[in-house]
């Protein structure tokens, strides 16, 4: 007689298995998604400005929307694009 054999896991259902929260797995599946369109975005806008030999770019690109979604993506794991200007810090002079 022959015993039916498992089959092997994959790394899902090995998270899942580690796991027995399901709120705990939507949370890390999230934070995945999220890291995904950080990195989806963060390759657009860099294929913007770096030029790959043959590959002919299309002038006037405009990033405006992957740039959009990687600082919102971005301000969903806390972190901030922001620019103060110059990049010197604000400083108030004294009149006295």
């Amino acid at each position: 007689m022959e015993t039916p054999t498992e089959k092997p896991k994959n790394l899902l259902h090995k998270l899942q298995d580690g796991m027995d929260d399901r709120e705990e797995q939507m949370a890390i599946l999230g934070a995945f998604v999220r890291l995904g369109v950080v990195i989806w975005s963060g390759f657009i806008i860099t294929l913007n400005y770096v030029e790959i030999p043959m590959f002919k770019k299309s002038p006037g690109g405009d990033i405006t929307f992957p740039a959009s979604i990687f600082t919102g993506a971005l301000a969903t794991f806390g972190l901030s694009t922001s620019n103060n200007g110059n990049g010197k810090k604000d400083q108030k002079k004294d009149t006295k």
